[in-house]
C-alpha cells in the first residue's frame, strides 16, 4: 500500500485531480479567466449541464482572492465510477457491497493542512473565495463543509454535508436539516447545556463524499470506517486542535470551532437540492475558533440547486441503500435508479423479474422504508431501461391499471426541505405504481429491434456520414 503519505496522496481532493487529469483530461476543464465568486462560479456549471457535460471545473482566477476553486468533483458518474474501479452501470452495485466493508481508520501525526493556521483575531472567513451561489441565496454559502463532531453520550463520531451560511469573519449559520445523527448529537450536548465541539473538513476526495452520505449503518460503525471500505484501505485521519477530533489528514481547509447550545438565529434562504429557495432551517450557529490549511490550499465548493454535483452523489447512495434492502428478501430485483431530475432523492426506479404477484407491492414497501426522502416509487419489469425515463413512462403508460396497480400511504415521514410536506409536521402522502406485466396470463409482446440488427444499421448510417 506504500507511506502513510502515499495513501494521505491518493486519499486526497489532489489524488481525484491527478486521477482525472492523467485518465479522463477531456473531463477536467481549467477555466484561467477571471470569475466573481458572486453567480459566476455556480451558474457557469449549469450552462456545462445544459449542454449536456459535466468536467471537474476549476477555477484558477478568482477576483479578490489568490485561492483557486475546484467545483463539480462529484457530477460524472463516470468518474465516481473510476473511482470504485468499475463501470457506471457497476457503479450502485460497487458502493452497496465497499460500503459494508468497514475498515478501521489510521491516525496520523502530520497533515498537510497544519502548514498555516489562523486564530483568533487572525480568523477571517471571508479569506476564503466562497461564492455566492444564486441571486435569492441569503449570503455566500459553504456548501462542501463536511462537519465532524462526536456523540457526547457514545463518543463515536460522524461526518456530513450541513450547508453553512457565512455571517461574519468567525460567524456561520448552519442548519441540522437532516435530522439524523449531528441533529441528534447537538441535541444532547444542548440538553447537557453544551456547545458541541465541531470541525468543519475543505477538500475531499469523491469517495469521502459518498461514504458520508451513507445513512444505514450500526451506530458504533464510523463513517470513516465506511469511507475506508470504499477506499479498500484504512482511512487517514488527523487529529485537530477541538477535543482532538479526527478528520481526513489529506483535506485542504479545516475550520474548528462549535455548534452554538441554545442559541438560534435566521439562516437562509438558501438555493437546495429540490430546485427551489428553502427558507426552513433548525437555525443553529456555528462559531470559529481557528482555521489551518495548506500553503497552497484550494477551495473546494458543491455546486447549489438542482446541480448534479449537488445530487449526483445523493441518487447513487441511495440507489445502493435501496438496493441492499431489497436484495435481502427480493433477489429478483435487478437494479434501482434514483433520477437526479427528481432531487436525487424522491423518486426511486425499481427493475425486476417478476415472479410472483404481489412482488411488485412488496418492493414498494421496502423502499419507502428504506429512505424517508424517497416518496414515489416505480416498479418495472426487466426488459424496461430505469435510465431512460421514456421508457418507465411507457411502461406507466402500457402497463398500469390505475385502480389496482397504484398505492397510496399518507401521513408519512418526509424531508424537511421537501416543499410538498406540512410545514409543521414535515409529513407527505406517499406513493407506489406497479408498471409491471401481470403474470399467469397472456399479455402484449413488446417490439423489440435486436441488437445485431441495430449495429447493422448504424454501420449504414455511417457509412451515409451520420454521426450517432
Amino acid at each position: 500500500m506504500g507511506s502513510s503519505a502515499d495513501a494521505i496522496a491518493r486519499q486526497s481532493l489532489r489524488g481525484f485531480l491527478s486521477m482525472v487529469e492523467r485518465d479522463f483530461p477531456e473531463e477536467l476543464l481549467r477555466i484561467r479567466a477571471p470569475v466573481r465568486p458572486h453567480l459566476d462560479i455556480t451558474s457557469l456549471v449549469f450552462e456545462l449541464e445544459h449542454a449536456g457535460r459535466s468536467p471537474v471545473v476549476v477555477y484558477e482566477n478568482v477576483e479578490g482572492h489568490t485561492m483557486p476553486v475546484v467545483t463539480n468533483i462529484a457530477g460524472n458518474r463516470k468518474l465516481l465510477a473510476a473511482c470504485l474501479g468499475v463501470e457506471p452501470a457497476n457503479l450502485p452495485t460497487a458502493f452497496r457491497e465497499r460500503c459494508q466493508k468497514y475498515i478501521a481508520c489510521e491516525v496520523v501525526k502530520d497533515a498537510p493542512w497544519q502548514e498555516v493556521v489562523f486564530e483568533g483575531e487572525q480568523v477571517d472567513l471571508t479569506r476564503l473565495p466562497i461564492p455566492l451561489h444564486f441571486s435569492v441565496d441569503a449570503a455566500p454559502y459553504i456548501t462542501a463543509g463536511q462537519i465532524a463532531a462526536r456523540d457526547p453520550v457514545s463518543g463515536v463520531d460522524t461526518t456530513g454535508f450541513h450547508r453553512l451560511m457565512v455571517k461574519g469573519k468567525n460567524r456561520l449559520g448552519v442548519s441540522l436539516h437532516s435530522r439524523r445523527r449531528m441533529h441528534e448529537f447537538h441535541r444532547r450536548a444542548e440538553e447537557r447545556g453544551n456547545a458541541l465541539p465541531a470541525a468543519i473538513t475543505l477538500g475531499i476526495h469523491p469517495l469521502h463524499y459518498m461514504g458520508s452520505m451513507v445513512y444505514a449503518y450500526p451506530p458504533q460503525v464510523r463513517k470513516f470506517e465506511i469511507i475506508g471500505g470504499l477506499f479498500g484501505e484504512p482511512y487517514r485521519l488527523a487529529k485537530t486542535g477541538v477535543q482532538d477530533i479526527e478528520v481526513p489528514a489529506g483535506a485542504e481547509i479545516i475550520i474548528e470551532g462549535e455548534i452554538l447550545a441554545h442559541v438560534r438565529e435566521p439562516e437562509g434562504p438558501f438555493s437546495e437540492f429540490t430546485g427551489y429557495a428553502s427558507y426552513r432551517s433548525t437555525q443553529n450557529v456555528f462559531v470559529a475558533h481557528r482555521i489551518r490549511m495548506r500553503r497552497d490550499a484550494m477551495y473546494h465548493s458543491i455546486v447549489s440547486g438542482m446541480s448534479q454535483d449537488h445530487i449526483l452523489v445523493s441518487c447513487v447512495t441511495r440507489e445502493g441503500e435501496i438496493l441492499n434492502t431489497l436484495r435481502r428478501n427480493l433477489p429478483n430485483v435487478l437494479a434501482v435508479h434514483v433520477p437526479h431530475r427528481t432531487c436525487g432523492a424522491f423518486l426511486a426506479i425499481v427493475k425486476m423479474k417478476k415472479t410472483a404477484q404481489g412482488e411488485p407491492q412488496q418492493a414498494i414497501m421496502a423502499a419507502l422504508g428504506t429512505e424517508f426522502y424517497t416518496k414515489y416509487v416505480i416498479v418495472v419489469d426487466e426488459d424496461v431501461d430505469i435510465f431512460d425515463m421514456n421508457d418507465v413512462m411507457w411502461a406507466i403508460a402500457t402497463r398500469v391499471h390505475a385502480e389496482k396497480d397504484i398505492v397510496f400511504i399518507p401521513g408519512c415521514k418526509g424531508a424537511i426541505l421537501d416543499p410538498t410536506s406540512d410545514p409543521e409536521t414535515f409529513t407527505v402522502t406517499k406513493m407506489g405504481i406497479d408498471a409491471t406485466r401481470p403474470t399467469g396470463k397472456d399479455f402484449a409482446e413488446r417490439l423489440v429491434i435486436s441488437e445485431a440488427q441495430r449495429a447493422r444499421v448504424r454501420g449504414i448510417l455511417e457509412a451515409a456520414g451520420v454521426k450517432l
